[in-house]
């Protein structure tokens, strides 16, 4: 005899799991079907294990060493050659993607993880709250960031680590993922299951945690895989201008800036840079738009 509590049947349970395995196998299918996208993700961890695994295997590192001589062109011992200051560039070039993946990586996380926070707390309330956290958002879309990362960047005491440099880049890269969350919530919040979750007496933080941010997380997850790329172009362009990481470390737009007077004399210390960071900014808008395909929820309908 009913007790008037829901109860739910343990075939529907199974029903609703391989449902959801059979959304993500075809998200996943969809994905390695995306050829350009499987080849950048490969490329994209060969060079990561060069960065993080290579220096445990190389003899030299990217600092300066009386045993290296300058301006040597590429040879057995060293396959890209030495600076005019006495570095091994593959050593210097280890390093340098290193750091700029370290800050990539950061940027999108902390910035993906406020922004989404934020857009999706505005759009689940709107009304004056909406409005309001909007204006902030504005803000910091129409001032330039690259202007005010420097401007931060160059009065920063103690010198300009790759964790600082990460957290003020983040500091301006959240605004365009919070105007895309709230976009997304601001049709979800009008869903049944949106509803039924109020009527059930779920409080906000628990809506927007549990039921519209994992919603919303194809936008959210292509969003920061190309603020990736785009973080990796600022910290460079900041590098560039000497308000990046400060030596002795270094970043592959450091090493371009290095080298831009070198281009004809020195080009082994210019172009392995040059294209790493072309490559690397290159592999993420693939797999960026390999997993906006994947998780198009046009597609996802779509069952084969």
């Amino acid at each position: 005899m009913s007790n008037g509590t829901p109860t739910t049947a343990p075939g529907r349970t199974a029903q609703r799991s391989a449902a959801d395995r059979t959304q993500l196998q075809t998200i996943v299918r969809r994905f390695v079907r995306h050829r350009p996208a499987m080849i950048s993700l490969f490329v994209l961890i060969v060079i990561a294990a060069f960065a993080f695994i290579g220096p445990f295997f190389w003899m030299w590192d990217h600092r300066v060493s009386s045993e290296i001589l300058s301006n040597q062109p590429p040879d057995s011992t060293h396959p890209l050659g030495t600076s005019s200051a006495g570095h091994d560039v593959l050593g210097q070039l280890m390093r340098g993607a290193q750091q700029t993946l370290k800050v990539a990586l950061t940027v999108s996380l902390c910035a993906t993880a406020f922004g989404s926070l934020w857009g999706a707390t505005a759009g689940y309330y709107g009304g004056r709250t909406d409005a309001m956290m909007m204006r902030i958002v504005d803000v910091f879309l129409i001032v330039p960031p690259l202007v005010a990362v420097a401007a931060l960047a160059g009065n920063t005491k103690g010198g300009t680590t790759w964790s600082t440099i990460a957290i003020i880049i983040a500091l301006f890269s959240w605004a365009q993922i919070a105007r895309v969350v709230r976009g997304v919530v601001l049709s979800l919040r009008e869903q049944e299951f949106i509803e039924a979750a109020k009527a059930s007496g779920a409080s906000a933080p628990w809506i927007i945690l549990r039921h519209l941010l994992p919603n919303a997380a194809g936008p959210i997850i292509v969003a920061a895989t190309l603020l990736v790329a785009i973080a990796i172009l600022m910290e460079a362009g900041l590098s560039f201008l000497q308000f990046g990481i400060q030596l002795p470390d270094i970043s592959l737009g450091q090493l371009i800036g290095e080298a831009r007077t070198a281009v004809s004399t020195r080009p082994w210390t210019f172009y392995p840079p040059g294209v790493l960071l072309v490559l690397i900014c290159l592999t993420i808008n693939f797999i960026g738009d390999g997993l906006r395909d994947a998780l198009d929820p046009k597609q996802t309908m779509v069952r084969r």
